[in-house]
């Protein structure tokens, strides 16, 4: 029987969201492939909010935060080795003229990671000392800063969170496939580096740049952002170079990956798929003028642009209303309570609904005469092609692979402009002659290029050809046309 171990981060099967929906689809199109998950989680206590199916086994959590990893630091000639290659490894986050070292320090620090050594060195002293040295080297960038103590404490934190996943047994079998880049593929590196296991990397948004994003913002010291940033681009590098076939979700994320190093000819796009009979045609739309738009509360999905953007738009149409439909992930209550108070400061406080989640998504689309998506980055949203599919018309902003998402079948406008938006959004809502042509030709496109059976047929074909398995027996996936 095939056997995939699929490695995530903060995604399936502990949260809901596009990726955990793209991971559920993926397991349950494939009743033959065993599954194994390595879960990247934040605490280690986060519940399951999918049910797994047989052929899915227990997951292993591997939790970032929360309680330390079990283990002592080591002493005598262990300690030096250890501290020898962390070394190497901060050496190559600030040097570029030593990064050639990250791969090789990054093996042997998961190495002792395993041993229980790592995580309680790199909270110690000596790991401190390492990387304060190397920052007063002469020559390098960030000791024009003059990076403190508080600085040296915080970096090596942040490394000890970032590399807790290292403490995972690395499969041993079968193909170790990535959902995502970034920490969820360390297993995966020291799969393929201890046993051969071919890596597989799925990018649905593109990693580097969402971090690049948010550290831009982010509550810490240049030289601390300068040692974080050089550990997840040098990661991105080093997986793109040691995986057997990179699958973006889009042609944008291939534009990435060929920076950083990836071969072109081991980069195969598979889009994203939906049922489209689990997301019929919506039906009648809403008498009252609504924008809806659904995903999770967060920054990187800038809905303070999109509430900008309505303002505008109820200047025009004065009983409009914006519903927002999706959960708030734990930690960004702030961010939501301030999209409330713009709301509220730009006057259209009454109109603007935090739905918080709804059982079936496809209410979501329904509920609105467009559908928005207001993003600063994405990859191949599933939101939209949901949207399309239930046949509604979309403005989306002109971020990853909306564009070859929508084709000519819906608006796009340049991120972060609340006036292009708000006069999109105004076209469409003026004109539902044109508002039900693009909503039908956006459901065909949906059948003819983003169906959920031609997303499984692609990664079983995948898990064929990189494994040397054979699927028998195969029942095909169901899709309404």
């Amino acid at each position: 029987m095939p056997h995939v171990t699929l490695l995530t981060e903060g995604t399936y099967p502990h949260s809901h969201g596009g990726v955990s929906v793209w991971c559920d689809q993926l397991v349950r199109g494939m009743p033959e492939v065993r599954f194994d998950v390595l879960a990247v989680t934040g605490t280690g206590r986060e519940p399951l909010a999918w049910k797994l199916p047989p052929h899915v086994s227990e997951p292993v959590s591997l939790p970032m935060w929360g309680p330390a990893p079990a283990g002592r630091a080591p002493r005598g000639r262990t300690a030096r080795a250890l501290l020898a290659a962390f070394e190497t490894f901060v050496t190559a986050l600030l040097d570029p003229a030593a990064e050639d070292g990250f791969g090789p320090a990054l093996y042997e620090l998961g190495r002792h990671a395993r041993a229980g050594a790592l995580s309680a060195a790199l909270r110690g002293n000596g790991a401190v000392r390492v990387l304060t040295s190397v920052w007063r080297r002469p020559g390098l960038d960030v000791a024009a800063a003059r990076p403190s103590l508080h600085d040296a404490l915080t970096a090596t934190s942040l490394l000890e969170h970032a590399l807790r996943p290292l403490v995972a047994r690395p499969p041993e079998r079968g193909v170790a496939h990535a959902v995502s880049g970034g920490i969820a593929v360390l297993p995966g590196l020291m799969a393929r580096h201890e046993h051969g296991v071919p890596l597989l990397l799925t990018e649905h948004g593109v990693y580097l740049r969402e971090r690049y994003l948010g550290y831009r913002t982010g509550p810490y010291s240049w030289p601390v952002k300068a040692v974080m940033l050089g550990f997840f681009r040098l990661l991105a590098e080093e997986t793109y170079r040691r995986a057997a076939l990179i699958t973006p979700g889009n042609r944008y994320n291939r534009m990435w990956e060929e920076r950083g190093g990836a071969d072109p000819e081991l980069i195969r796009t598979v889009y994203n798929g939906v049922d489209p009979a689990a997301f019929p045609s919506a039906g009648p739309e809403p008498e009252r003028p609504t924008l809806s738009w659904a995903g999770r509360v967060d920054p990187i999905k800038d809905l303070e642009t999109l509430i900008r953007a309505f303002a505008q738009v109820q200047q025009e149409i004065p009983d409009a209303r914006l519903r927002l439909f999706g959960g708030t992930p734990r930690g960004g209550e702030a961010y939501r309570e301030r999209c409330e108070a713009l709301a509220a400061q730009l006057g259209v406080g009454d109109a603007v609904r935090f739905e918080g989640r709804v059982e079936h998504i496809k209410d979501a689309y329904a509920a609105g005469n467009v559908v928005m998506l207001s993003s600063i980055s994405e990859g191949f949203p599933f939101t939209l092609i949901e949207a399309m599919s239930c046949g509604r018309a979309t403005v989306s902003t002109d971020v990853g692979g909306v564009r070859e998402a929508v084709g000519p079948t819906g608006l796009v406008v340049p991120p972060r402009s609340p006036e292009a938006m708000a006069r999109a959004a105004l076209d469409l809502l003026s004109d539902p002659g044109r508002r039900a042509a693009m909503g039908e030709a956006a459901r065909l496109r949906v059948i003819e290029q983003f169906t959920l059976r031609q997303t499984v047929d692609a990664f079983c074909a995948i898990y064929r050809e990189l494994g040397g398995v054979t699927a028998v027996g195969r029942e095909p996936v169901e899709v309404a046309g």
